[in-house]
């Protein structure tokens, strides 16, 4: 029942999120300056391959787990938990990262209305706070972070669910808040501001120049987290072969525009260097007298923010509960209450560890973590349509890859020169997560696995 255009729209709502509204300044900031808009493209390219191997997928293997569940099927128990492992940065650090910003867009809402929260409550550990006589501190934990991640926990482990018409709602808002914030921002752009629109490196790698917008395109690459629940579309598509490449590209090229436009306006109001906020759209409207506008930005980006919060928690619950069918989890992760019917238990543990990380990290070391994570889990998706390719050649196919291994490998290409982009710090972090999955996994859920029982 679905054609390009309902395809095209519901790719829109998945991929507009918190990263629009959080990431650009922090991006801009510290690593591309103007040139963020160079970034969007690179990692909306990186998308665009994936995207299409997520298509041939979802319609080859229609079953539930997303990414999980086609390595499991493709390339083994063993790869099936390192993504499984690895999903958990996506879902679970990148809500505590869209968390964050939330607190953002929260405390600059509440100081609209004329209420201030302590400066050391409201960041992360650690952190320099201004306070309101003018002295700096350091933070002691971000409570805003951690009491929406607590509030949404409590929602999802007592049923709540998004409905259809709810989340049309919700898109609808948030890309009213875009566009009015690009249609009224354009008009107080000082060009001057977009000089120079490449910032000079600073010696650092990643730190402006060329290898800034690189690391800004993997930065960044967690706004476009989402954009594979388009491939979920793919059964309902009138004609896969034709509708699920427009979907796709459709909605990132249209998403990319609406990036790109946001961060060229915000980087005309503001100086870049002065981008480093959790609420850069508002701070921008402030800058050029727009104070007015602002509440209407605030409230559509926590809405927005919200969605995605729920989503990820909800997402990550139900990838701990295949994880257990397949025995590679403990059971206890996916019991179901009697009474609510949703994985309470899981539920809980994912809520309080995504309200702790919340609570305590920073937003870039968060977002880079979600994007290593993310890029990691689509090398293995499009190393999978050729694996299948060569040991299923004349399977059918609703939908396939053009170009077949060409695509699949630019993918895979793509993926990792935006990883070569990132902090050799977040290589370590991810090393040292893989490490602890790896130990895991040969305790406990290769002796455990339904697989090697014969189950």
């Amino acid at each position: 029942v679905l054609g390009a255009v309902s395809i095209t729209a519901m790719g829109i709502g998945a991929i507009i999120g918190g990263g629009i509204f959080i990431f650009t300044g922090t991006v801009a900031a510290l690593n591309a300056g103007p040139a963020i808009v160079l970034s969007f493209v690179l990692a909306a390219i990186a998308c665009a391959f994936v995207g299409l191997c997520y298509a041939e997928l979802s319609t080859f293997l229609p079953v539930s787990g997303s990414t999980y569940t086609y390595t499991y099927a493709t390339l083994g128990e063993f790869a099936a938990w390192i993504i499984g492992w690895d999903l958990i940065l996506e879902y679970a650090i990148g809500g505590a990262a869209v968390a964050v910003g939330w607190s953002g867009y929260f405390v600059s809402v509440l100081a609209a209305l004329g209420v201030a929260l302590p400066p050391r409550l409201t960041a992360a550990t650690g952190q320099a706070v201004t306070l309101a006589d003018g002295t700096t501190a350091t933070a002691i934990v971000n409570l805003p972070a951690a009491a929406v991640v607590v509030l949404i926990t409590v929602l999802l482990v007592g049923g709540t669910k998004e409905s259809a018409r709810l989340n049309n709602i919700m898109v609808a808002v948030k890309l009213t808040v875009v566009l009015s914030f690009i249609g009224l921002g354009a008009f107080y752009v000082n060009t001057a501001n977009w000089h120079p629109f490449i910032p000079a490196n600073t010696g650092t790698f990643g730190t402006f120049g060329a290898s800034g917008i690189l690391r800004g395109a993997a930065i960044v690459f967690i706004a476009y987290v989402g954009f594979d629940a388009v491939s979920n579309c793919a059964q309902e598509a009138r004609r896969p072969q034709r509708d699920m490449p427009i979907g796709i590209l459709g909605s990132l090229a249209i998403s990319t525009v609406l990036y790109i436009a946001v961060a060229a306006v915000l980087t005309g109001l503001v100086p870049y260097t002065e981008l480093n906020v959790p609420d850069p759209v508002v701070m921008g409207l402030h800058a050029v007298g727009l104070a007015w506008f602002s509440m209407f930005i605030d409230l559509g980006a926590l809405i927005g923010i919200t969605t995605v919060i729920l989503v990820l928690l909800y997402g990550q619950s139900r990838i701990f509960a295949t994880m257990a069918a397949d025995g590679l989890l403990p059971p206890v992760v996916a019991r179901v209450h009697p009474k609510l019917g949703t994985p309470w238990i899981s539920q809980i543990v994912i809520g309080v560890v995504v309200a702790s990380v919340a609570a305590v990290s920073p937003i870039d070391v968060l977002a880079e973590l979600v994007g290593v994570g993310t890029l990691f889990a689509f090398v293995l998706v499009c190393g999978a349509v050729i694996y299948l390719r060569h040991l299923e050649p004349d399977a059918p196919r609703p939908f396939r890859v053009p170009h077949v291994p060409l695509v699949p490998v630019l993918g895979i290409l793509s993926c990792l020169t935006l990883i070569a982009g990132m902090t050799p710090w977040t290589w370590v972090r991810l090393a040292v997560w893989l490490a602890i999955g790896l130990v895991i996994y040969f305790a406990y859920s290769r002796h455990h696995s339904r697989l090697r029982a014969g189950k």
